[in-house]
């Protein structure tokens, strides 16, 4: 039974939630994350949500627990935070840390130089007249008039945004392409052009492939392994993955794939894709008969053998993408970099059987914990080859839909990077709580062989991601241990030794814990179905 006082609800258990309400105003959706990480690090806070007060978003609260009265009224216009705590002098002191955060944040912005940064599309444009990119992060209802005042200024732009609608998408991106112009997204979070990383994105090396991805964790990946093989990119552009859907036709996968095949430093291309519709795979099958650069295909859990041609060459998983990128890159044989494949997947199979000799005979399922909706997707697929159903709240078969996204069965996979789990909260590359409570409570479910996290450095993500995965995943081994039962914590770590967070340090201190390292989200999802198999 819940007790509701205005912006107040106290619940039995003397837990409160306390909302703030700013009417007419709105944030940056990478500055609403971070300020929901800031106030979920507050001591005897137990949830936050810091979002617009649109209908869908006072859903997501209500199931939370974390919607009252007054955030009910809220309007779609009016910034929303939520606060759970403990008791309510720590709620207070949330609301009150909220309030000095939005203020600092509305104060007028400077520049190294003393100028005041500016606050519009159009001011940015006129303060820097050579710009050639713009990068979009607003709210979804208001970013399309963003992109549209940026493309009709010649600008290429990035669309981080999400909740665009999408008869706006296409418009944008016909505008776009009948204008030479880029339209990267809704919902692109990352790309690399010359050498500059926007969204999230990782510090990889000039070189001689390009990649054009409908799936941005499915760019990072790629890219991250082909530095790690000692190669490089010339430009990685990110797409939005609603572009491989029939209704926008692969407008900007496509002209992506025009541009690397127009551009002269670039000798190898990897097309990169969640699953796309089958008249946007037959598009791309024609525009790279187009063009004698080799080309490699990895559309995630397609489902449909795609040829090998001279120029063609389909790849099974973003591991296998990277190498026979690398391999063209550097003018080798596509089946050597396939054998040595196959001898990496020999020795992972004789480590699944020595980890699986471990478990008792009632651990037979495999989770997965992902903050990488393409790389929860990879997994998913490569799962399904050797395991059967896989469960998920986007399977890759609809009878598979979980009923309840807090509770796993059978093997699931999970993409905590969803909306469901993000409306008003950090995504899980920057703030990993949400993560560390579901691995504590797959930890405690009996049935649970392994579980597999990715871990995704890089510009824009979490500083240090290890330090707050490290001790869960100690704990998580811990509590199987009390119950006399091994738990198998596997994970891997997309990103290169020149990220901020060091892809070294990151590795070293996931092992430290008890996690196995995996050098990609391939071989740690192909080690755990190979465990349980």
């Amino acid at each position: 039974m819940i007790r509701s006082a205005g912006g107040v609800c106290f619940l039995e258990t003397l837990v409160i939630v306390q909302t703030l309400i700013r009417p007419g105003e709105y944030r940056d959706s990478v500055a609403l994350m971070l300020i929901a990480r800031e106030l979920g690090a507050l001591a005897g806070v137990i949830d936050v949500s810091v979002v617009m007060g649109t209908p869908a978003n006072k859903a997501v609260l209500q199931r939370a627990g974390l919607l009252t009265a007054e955030a009910d009224r809220a309007t779609p216009n009016d910034l929303l935070i939520a606060v759970k705590a403990k008791d309510e002098t720590t709620a207070r002191v949330a609301i009150d840390k909220a309030q000095a955060l939005l203020s600092q944040r509305t104060a007028p912005a400077q520049s190294a130089g003393g100028a005041t940064r500016p606050r519009t599309m159009r001011s940015a444009m006129r303060a820097t007249p050579e710009a050639k990119l713009a990068v979009v992060s607003v709210p979804g209802q208001y970013a399309a008039a963003q992109a549209w005042d940026a493309l009709r200024a010649g600008l290429h732009v990035l669309l981080f945004s999400d909740h665009v609608a999408l008869e706006d998408e296409i418009a944008l991106k016909e505008y776009a392409r009948e204008h030479g112009l880029l339209l990267m997204g809704p919902g692109a979070g990352t790309a690399i052009i010359d050498g500059i990383g926007l969204g999230f994105a990782n510090a990889v090396p000039r070189g001689n492939i390009g990649i054009v991805a409908a799936a941005g964790t499915g760019l990072q990946e790629v890219s991250t392994l082909i530095a790690k093989a000692g190669s490089g990119i010339t430009q990685g552009i990110g797409t939005g993955g609603r572009d491989v859907s029939e209704a926008v036709g692969g407008i900007m996968l496509l002209e992506g794939l025009k541009r690397l095949q127009d551009d002269p430093d670039t000798h190898v291309i990897v097309v990169v894709s969640k699953i796309p519709s089958r008249v946007v795979v037959d598009k791309i099958i024609i525009q790279c008969e187009q063009s004698n650069k080799p080309t490699v295909l990895a559309f995630m859990g397609l489902g449909i053998p795609l040829s090998t041609s001279k120029s063609r060459f389909p790849a099974s998983d973003l591991r296998q993408a990277a190498a026979l990128a690398v391999a063209l890159a550097r003018g080798e044989s596509v089946d050597a970099a396939r054998k040595r494949l196959i001898a990496e997947d020999r020795s992972l199979a004789i480590k699944a059987r020595a980890e699986r000799r471990k478990l008792n005979s009632k651990q037979r399922y495999v989770r997965g914990l992902y903050s990488g909706g393409t790389l929860c997707e990879e997994a998913m697929f490569l799962w399904q080859t050797t395991l059967g159903d896989v469960w998920s709240k986007a399977p890759l078969d609809p009878r598979l839909k979980l009923a309840d996204s807090n509770t796993s069965q059978g093997h699931t996979a999970i993409d905590l990077g969803e909306e469901e789990f993000t409306v008003g909260r950090p995504h899980p590359m920057i703030d990993q709580t949400l993560r560390v409570r579901r691995l504590l409570q797959e930890a405690r479910d009996a049935s649970v062989a392994a579980i597999v996290l990715d871990v995704v450095i890089g510009y824009g993500a979490h500083p240090d991601p290890a330090a707050e995965l490290g001790p869960a995943i100690a704990q998580a081994k811990q509590i199987a241990e009390r119950k006399r039962r091994e738990l198998i914590v596997i994970a891997s770590v997309t990103g290169t030794e020149d990220d901020p967070q060091g892809l070294a340090r990151q590795t070293d201190a996931l092992r430290k814990a008890g996690a196995i390292g995996m050098p990609s989200n391939a071989a740690a999802a192909k080690l755990a179905s190979w465990i349980v198999a």
